[in-house]
């Protein structure tokens, strides 16, 4: 067996209406004052009234930070930070989607007193260094997995991404509380859905660190996705669906974690960048087309995965068969939870799909990990064929 090593948050809370007991939890983990990274989405939504009066019975000074975007800014992670310093929080809690998580663990870090870096002396893999202050991630959506992982995408510019990788940013506690996600908006819960469903994929298939555990946790995360995306979607007020598909996200995220995501990401990433599609669009629009791409290399983990994600539906046959099978189920799975199928029903222009492809280049931290090589020509190819 190759060598390998797993790591994850160290304390996993799966319990509907736990939400409510957030300001017990902080108090446990020895918390004086919190801050709390929000976005205003969560805030219009009254997300924050089930945990607030918490901290007021509890007399535990909370501070919110309700400005995070989708594609969060590094002006916005420092922005967070400053009043995470001026409200001396001890803990940090990301409370939304990978937007607000993603800030909140660079605000933990940032915020520290031990932390003497930069934010742009941390992007790369291992490069963020020191304590942290204490983590906490609530997810409102059901697909990032940041409440298990050691990573935080920041936007750099205009249109760039940057990631911030090290075991430093691994939360402490992640607490899934399903009753948040049920107001979820269904394109929201199918885009999300297949984040988390990409993100078990790839991890499976991937290059690099690949090992038995991630492998066990990819393959439990999408027998619950798949078989409770549909009915999240188009029954959103099914608790026991909407449990199943926070659990699958989060097993999904230990996975790749661990083995990390390839090919749909770094062609993900320029969509996001440059037209502001969400990120679990992105990588919907994508990945039928990484996976034929990927197939020659990568049939093998695809046609043990098929079983798995199309139950019923799935016949047996030659592996290349059951992959071509699988892929087809995956477009028509995208197509019943009624996303966007190609890139111009997204506005995307024909005439930038060579941009996208040399910038998707740029995403070599991922590109590694593809089961098969990855040129400028085949990301265009690819763009093509999901255009």
């Amino acid at each position: 067996m190759q060598a390998f090593a797993f790591s994850t948050t160290r304390t996993i809370l799966n319990e509907p209406g736990s939400a409510k007991r957030l300001a017990e939890i902080c108090r446990e983990q020895g918390a004086t004052a919190v801050m709390i990274v929000t976005d205003p989405g969560i805030r219009k939504a009254g997300l924050l009234e089930r945990v607030l009066p918490g901290f007021a019975a509890s007399t535990l000074p909370v501070a919110v930070f309700d400005e995070t975007e989708a594609d969060p800014s590094d002006a916005t992670v420092l922005k967070a930070s400053d009043v995470a310093r001026g409200h001396k929080a001890d803990l940090v809690v990301g409370f939304g989607g990978g937007s607000s998580m993603d800030v909140a663990k660079l605000v933990a870090l940032l915020a520290s007193p031990d932390c003497s870096q930069s934010l742009s002396d941390m992007y790369g893999v291992g490069n963020a260094k020191g304590r942290r202050l204490s983590l906490i991630q609530v997810p409102t959506t059901a697909g990032t997995g940041s409440e298990v992982t050691p990573i935080s995408i920041v936007t750099t510019g205009a249109t760039t991404k940057a990631g911030v990788v090290s075991p430093v940013l691994q939360p402490d506690v992640a607490l899934l509380d399903a009753e948040l996600t049920l107001g979820l908006p269904p394109q929201v819960t199918a885009a999300t859905g297949i984040d988390a469903m990409v993100h078990a994929i790839e991890a499976y298939t991937s290059k690099h660190k690949k090992n038995p555990l991630s492998d066990m946790l990819a393959k439990e995360a999408l027998k619950l996705l798949s078989t409770n995306l549909v009915k999240a979607v188009k029954e959103g007020s099914d608790i026991n669906a909407r449990s199943n598909m926070l659990l699958g996200a989060l097993l999904a995220g230990q996975a790749f974690a661990n083995a990390p995501v390839a090919a749909v990401h770094a062609l993900a990433y320029p969509l996001g960048g440059h037209f502001h599609i969400p990120h679990g669009l992105s990588n919907s629009l994508v990945l039928p087309h990484v996976m034929r791409f990927n197939a020659p290399d990568a049939q093998t983990l695809y046609a043990e995965l098929a079983p798995i994600i199309m139950g019923k539906a799935y016949k047996s046959g030659t592996t290349s068969k059951v992959t071509a099978q699988l892929i087809d189920f995956i477009e028509d799975l995208i197509m019943e939870v009624e996303l966007p199928a190609r890139l111009r029903d997204c506005k995307v222009p024909e005439n930038f799909l060579g941009k996208l492809a040399s910038d998707a280049m740029l995403q070599q931290r991922l590109l590694i990990n593809n089961p098969r090589d990855v040129t400028e020509k085949d990301a265009l190819d690819i763009y093509r064929a999901a255009y």
